[in-house]
């Protein structure tokens, strides 16, 4: 029996050029497309070749235009500042017209850069939107990031502007941003023309007279400027993702392609309406921040929120559950690492039954793969769908989603669902050859990528070639490792690299982290590879254990070695497991795996530019020695 999905998804392969193309009239074209997919360049497709559009205005004057001006656009909501603030869709308008006559002002034009470096307030979606109605190129730079990183964005990108904030704020923790920016101008080659600062009164900044400018008074000296129309080609923003040389990838977006497809996820994939408030609780600094906390929502004509706060300790791990309750959310996107976090502090969810949710319809996750163990805890508590789904920077939006606007499929814990309408996925093992129902192999998808995707790095095609096409000719290579089962379900264990060799078997650390995960003393967990002489490498675990948990280390560990045994099986050689008090993670909430494997393997590493808290790699290394690994700090 067909569904909505199985029609989408034949269609979307078999042709892709119709499906793209009826998507595509939801939205407003200046000039309509000559091709739809355009292949004269392989491999860098191009959708919607010789079309013209403008970003912003589908994103903001076109709901203002059809009757949706007092409809909220933006809630901002900072628990850390004690502020709430609705911005509707007339006054983002407005803010938004006015802040790229400012940045006119400043000569930024069509094609030209501008680094946003921004905490999680209002006015960092002002910016990206402003470089967007003036057809300028945006990259935003995660607020905080450490100078050095910083520069190399700088000289990569030659921003003309940077538009920045005086600080951020992390729980209680202010931090200034500007010194951090001036160090970085300081390191860079490229000189930025000019820096846009939005002063905060929690550390007010020292302005650089004739290159530094105040936001206020630069927006208040500025004429409000009209949207700009650009080719559906042209870039929309960088982004940049950590690379494995140490120089950061400039992902880059289009605008035509960009906005058919998210506007399209918001009701196929999340299943949400226009009017509704759709929550993503990320950070403007990665990708879901650009793809679900600012474009798509607004696109789709919701109301998004600006959520400066954490899961837990804003004030308690109850935070988000207000959120939700307070401004009728109806759809929430998080990553599992802030549920594991929720979990942990508050494991029989009693902070839940403070408020109402009866708005509140499903919970989706991403960002790290979502272990069933979190999955069941959220869905038992939540009494919503809890989906998990799978897209990377790269792709800017699902590779693999329960289709929840299409055909709501029975959730498997532990997989993502389907592929989504799109992705022609696969698996492929060591030969390139097409793998069996079940069984472990490289997760790739046959060109062309959907729309939405990226078409390239920031001047550098060789290297989008030989780090994404050149492995598996005719396909992007994810770089994650899983299996597709005989009902069509995705399961991503892991990424390839932490596929481990254990005397000859390769083994899937994705798959004990799920056995750790299970055990009900353990909140969070992680399984790196270490190097062995005899079997080439051995997995060893890292457990945090839930708030309120007295029993002794020795036997938690004890018990969580024998359930991988009993699970796994004694091929995993699982015998080593250590407890500590937290994971080292990103700020986006992805554990660093590959930096605990380098310490436990006595090799050279460098400081993750997006780590959390430094101070967390002191501890592993001393969990580590005192299970026999690494070296002490000392030596």
């Amino acid at each position: 029996m067909t569904n909505a999905y199985d029609i989408a998804y034949a269609r979307s392969l078999k042709d892709p050029e119709g499906f793209w193309a009826e998507a595509a009239k939801d939205l407003h074209w200046y000039k309509t497309w000559d091709k739809v997919l355009d292949d004269s360049r392989k491999p860098f497709y191009r959708w919607f070749t010789g079309g013209v559009v403008n970003t912003c205005y589908n994103a903001v004057d076109r709901h203002v235009e059809q009757g949706r001006g007092e409809q909220a656009a933006i809630i901002y909501d900072s628990p850390v500042t004690g502020t709430t603030r609705t911005i509707s869709y007339a006054q983002l308008q407005d803010d938004v017209a006015r802040f790229a006559g400012a940045l006119a002002a400043r000569g930024v034009a069509k094609g030209d850069r501008v680094i946003v470096y921004m905490p999680m307030v209002p006015e960092a979606a002002i910016a990206m939107l402003a470089c967007a109605r003036l057809g300028a190129v945006h990259s935003v730079v995660f607020g905080g990031f450490a100078a050095n990183e910083l520069a190399t964005r700088i000289n990569d990108a030659e921003p003309k502007v940077i538009v920045s904030a005086s600080c951020g704020i992390e729980t209680a923790k202010v931090i200034p941003y500007k010194p951090l920016l001036d160090h970085a101008i300081e390191l860079a080659t490229h000189k930025p023309a000019a820096c846009i600062v939005l002063q905060r009164e929690q550390a007010v900044a020292a302005l650089i007279p004739g290159r530094d400018f105040d936001w206020m008074q630069a927006v208040a000296a500025a004429a409000p400027h009209d949207c700009v129309p650009v080719a559906a080609t042209d870039p929309l923003y960088i982004l940049y993702t950590s690379g494995t040389t140490g120089q950061p990838k400039g992902v880059v977006r289009d605008n035509g392609g960009h906005m058919v497809a998210l506007k399209w996820t918001m009701k196929a994939v999340y299943n949400v309406e226009p009017g509704e408030v759709y929550w993503a609780a990320s950070d403007v600094g990665w990708v879901v921040g650009h793809s679900y906390i600012v474009y798509a929502p607004l696109l789709n004509g919701n109301t998004t929120i600006f959520y400066e706060g954490k899961p837990v300790g804003t004030p308690d791990a109850g935070a988000f559950w207000r959120v939700i309750s307070q401004h009728k959310v109806s759809t929430l996107f998080t990553a599992p690492t802030a549920f594991r976090a929720i979990k942990r502090e508050d494991p029989n969810a009693e902070l839940l039954k403070k408020y109402d949710l009866s708005a509140f319809r499903a919970l989706f996750l991403a960002g790290e793969r979502s272990d069933p163990e979190t999955i069941n805890w959220a869905q038992t508590n939540l009494k919503v769908p809890v989906i998990d789904h799978w897209w990377q920077t790269e792709t800017g939006w699902s590779i693999a989603a329960n289709c929840m606007g299409l055909h709501a499929f029975p959730v498997k814990p532990g997989s993502p669902t389907k592929a989504a309408p799109g992705w022609g996925l696969e698996v492929l093992d060591e030969s390139h050859q097409p793998c069996e129902a079940g069984k472990v192999g490289s997760l790739v998808v046959r060109l062309p990528l959907p729309p939405g995707t990226f078409y390239t790095l920031w001047n550098a095609e060789q290297r989008f070639v030989d780090s994404y096409l050149s492995e598996f000719p005719g396909c992007y290579k994810t770089a994650d490792a899983g299996y597709i089962d005989e009902d069509g379900y995705v399961y991503v264990m892991s990424r390839t690299d932490d596929i481990i060799n254990v005397a000859g078997h390769r083994l899937s650390t994705g798959a004990m982290e799920e056995v750790l995960a299970s055990h009900p003393d353990v909140a969070e967990c992680a399984v790196i590879g270490v190097a062995d002489q005899l079997k080439g490498q051995l997995p060893l675990g890292f457990v945090c254990l839930k708030a309120g948990v007295t029993k002794p280390h020795d036997q938690v560990i004890k018990e969580v070695v024998a359930l991988v045994r009993e699970r796994i099986g004694p091929v995993a050689a699982f015998k080593t497991c250590t407890v500590v008090k937290r994971l080292p993670k990103t700020r986006s909430g992805k554990i660093l795996r590959g930096t605990m494997q380098k310490i436990a393997d006595c090799q050279d590493y460098k400081m993750p530019a997006t780590i959390d808290d430094p101070g967390i790699l002191d501890e592993i290394q001393e969990s580590l020695v005192d299970v026999g690994y690494a070296k002490p700090r000392n030596e």
